[in-house]
């Protein structure tokens, strides 16, 4: 059995190797973003060639992961919709102002804990599942495995299709949905100290984290 660990791990490596688009040019990516199985191919193909010959993120350069995510991870994301589902109900208790808080502290919790994930591409490959889905879909999952060394890791893509096209806002790693997994931790805080509480929690993480780095 894999630990947990490892599989937070693996799932955060996903959303990366989905949305990172090192070196791609946009008429590229334009031209196969009418779908989102040919988006989430060209993406990752790139991807895991760019991770390999990159060693400041092999590193874990916190600044370079940062500037990554910025330019190249966020537009082909909706990590706003990400957090919102995070959040469940109490979204809608927090302020656009808070909301957007909450938003920037995820976002950085997330480049904070699992940046060294980069590391770990190596040697694998992607395996790209049969896409199930039909033409006028605007809600859909890719499926994927990665294969190693060990057994092959599931890992699908969900994904929406708005008016700038199709977006990735949460992925699955064996089963288990990133936006769930959080959606207890988050639920939790707010219930102990309202939106504030969850704010000063992402906060405190941030601050401890980047204390240790």
């Amino acid at each position: 059995m894999r630990s947990l660990l490892n599989k937070i791990i693996f799932s955060i490596q996903a959303l990366f190797l989905v949305l990172v688009m090192g070196g791609a040019q946009a008429q590229d990516v334009k031209a196969v973003a009418s779908t989102p199985d040919g988006l989430v191919k060209f993406v990752v193909d790139d991807v895991m060639t760019t991770i390999k010959n990159d060693k400041a993120i092999q590193s874990g350069d916190l600044r370079k992961i940062n500037a990554l995510v910025d330019q190249k991870i966020l537009p082909y994301s909706d990590f706003q919709k990400t957090t919102r589902m995070s959040m469940g109900r109490n979204w809608s208790k927090a302020s656009p102002a808070q909301q957007a808080q909450i938003t920037q502290e995820f976002k950085v919790l997330l480049i904070r804990i699992y940046g060294g994930a980069l590391a770990q591409v190596k040697d694998q490959k992607v395996q790209y599942k049969p896409f199930r889905g039909s033409a006028d879909d605007t809600d859909v999952v890719v499926r994927t495995a990665v294969v190693g060394k060990g057994e092959p890791i599931q890992l699908d893509y969900r994904l929406e299709k708005g008016a700038t096209g199709w977006k990735v806002y949460d992925i699955n790693i064996l089963g288990a949905w990133l936006v769930e997994s959080y959606r207890n931790q988050f639920n939790d805080q707010v219930s102990k100290g309202g939106i504030e509480g969850l704010i000063k929690f992402l906060q405190d993480r941030n601050t401890a984290l980047s204390t240790n780095k």
